[in-house]
């Protein structure tokens, strides 16, 4: 087993690594930008590693300066977490040439899988059903024909990448060449790759992924499904396990599928296979594979009783899954929000600034995946997701209401969050009865805006305010924490920082 990692990451995924290898008995190692001096995951790291400027250009994606840190604190392997450099091939096939660990797939199937084209073309000769589409790479008049013979609406959708970038719905003949246009702008700024290909657009579906495990002695396993129908500008927002569309007889053929495609692509360590459920519910088509964990991992972690990130970390040792297929179940209900620093009521814009106070719920069901803490700053350089809120129970209903608690118990005061507009979409009924689809946020919360603050949480801002006042006054400490405090733990973690 590794003695020490160095997690090339940020935030609460930074945090959620570290907090295994530290249960593990490895020891950690961060890399950190400028303004993230003073962050959760440089504090618990038992080292630090400064590694550039703010801007993710600058230092979580300069491969050269992480692999010097890793080099400086004898890290023996790197895990990426989610994100920045996590499904770069090239980062994956430096850091083996390095003679250092990557947690992650062998960087062949990174690249197999990285381009949508190249995967589907990989996914039918296994048996796995993909959306009927169009590869691409032919002119204009191509794109057209291939349209027609697919029939209206289509998808344009971008070869790399992913993240609902370089995405365009079609209706109509006459838009689609404004839509190719558009959709190869967008890409090739997004992800240095203009090439985009044709899917016919199925009609409110849902989007059930598969978690896939492997190691690299043959052995292949699913651990179910999460249905992260609830989505925003085609990126999720709530995910939840089981799904409530699936019968035993789909699951099952579902979680086939997703093993067929890992063995298909050489995968080895944790992945996850997206599929489309169309709206009747009775057919299910490959979307793309995430080669890397994913954001809403701790779904599957509830309801299976594994803990995904410990389990890449020995697969990537070289250990044997330590179960079959027929060793798996699922167990109660997972649901999990991504709280995020945006405005849902300003077209989901991102926002910005000091975080004055967190409350942060807790009591039985809840868990909190989270990177930061009153006093940090959330800044534009980074994704602005804060936190994961995962709430579960024996019954969808238990889940529910437990999630319905939590959410109301949850206030952070500093920056607009999207905590309201998660209330609503749980609030809602169509939610509540497993109803829903990827449309279901533009169905239903088009126009939405956030209500008027209840008269206690107003009073809760007010005395929030008095008492953060003098603390943060006689800060001295980063992020705005006081380090007058005998009871604050960033006093009491001792955290080796190098400077290369």
């Amino acid at each position: 087993m590794f003695k020490r990692i160095l997690i090339a990451n940020r935030g609460e995924i930074a945090v959620r690594i570290i907090r295994a290898c530290r249960d593990m008995g490895i020891e950690t190692v961060a890399v950190y930008s400028e303004p993230d001096a003073g962050a959760m995951h440089v504090a618990l790291a038992d080292m630090a590693v400064p590694v550039g400027g703010a801007a993710p250009s600058d230092s979580y994606l300069r491969i050269d300066r992480i692999l010097d840190a890793a080099r400086a604190t004898g890290a023996e392997a790197i895990h990426p977490g989610y994100g920045f450099l996590s499904e770069r091939a090239a980062f994956a096939h430096t850091v083996r040439a390095a003679g250092l660990v990557f947690i992650g797939p062998p960087a062949e199937a990174i690249e197999a899988m990285g381009s949508k084209t190249a995967a589907r073309a990989l996914m039918e000769p296994a048996g796995v059903p993909v959306v009927p589409g169009y590869q691409g790479g032919g002119v204009l008049a191509d794109y057209q024909a291939a349209a027609e013979r697919l029939g209206y609406p289509v998808l344009v959708k971008a070869s790399g990448g992913g993240g609902g970038k370089g995405m365009r719905s079609v209706e109509h003949a006459a838009d689609l060449a404004m839509a190719i246009e558009a959709a190869q702008r967008e890409a090739g700024k997004a992800f240095g790759d203009e090439r985009v290909y044709l899917e016919k657009l199925l009609i409110d579906p849902r989007h059930v992924e598969i978690q896939v495990l492997a190691d690299s002695h043959g052995n292949a396993v699913h651990l179910f499904e999460r249905d992260c129908s609830i989505q925003r500008r085609h990126q999720k927002i709530i995910e939840e396990s089981p799904s409530p569309a699936l019968s035993d007889t789909l699951r099952a053929e579902m979680g086939a599928a997703a093993v067929a495609a890992a063995r298909a692509c050489g995968y080895v360590n944790a992945g996850t296979i997206e599929f489309l459920l169309d709206r009747d519910g009775q057919h299910f088509y490959f979307l793309e594979m995430n080669t890397r964990l994913q954001v809403e991992h701790p779904v599957t972690e509830m309801v299976t009783g594994l803990d995904l990130v410990k389990l890449q970390i020995r697969i990537a040792a070289g250990e044997t899954l330590p179960f079959s297929q027929a060793d798996l179940s699922q167990r109660d209900h997972a649901i999990e929000c991504r709280v995020y620093a945006e405005d849902p009521a300003n077209d989901f814009l991102p926002s910005t600034g000091p975080l004055l106070r967190v409350v942060e719920p807790g009591g039985p069901g809840v868990r909190l995946d989270t990177g930061v803490a009153t006093g940090d700053v959330v800044l534009h350089y980074y994704d602005p997701l804060l936190a994961k809120l995962v709430a579960w129970g024996p019954t969808r209903a238990d889940a529910v209401a437990t999630l319905r608690r939590a959410l109301r118990e949850y206030a952070i005061l500093g920056v607009t969050t999207n905590l309201a507009f998660l209330q609503a979409v749980v609030d809602h009924p169509v939610f509540q009865e497993g109803r829903t689809s990827t449309a279901f946020v533009e169905q239903n919360f088009a126009g939405w805006s956030a209500p008027a603050p209840a008269a206690n949480m107003a009073a809760l801002a007010a005395a929030l305010a008095d008492i953060l006042a003098p603390s943060v006054a006689a800060s001295t400490g980063p992020a705005g924490r006081s380090d007058g405090d005998p009871y604050n733990p960033w006093r009491q973690t001792a955290t080796g920082t190098i400077v290369l």
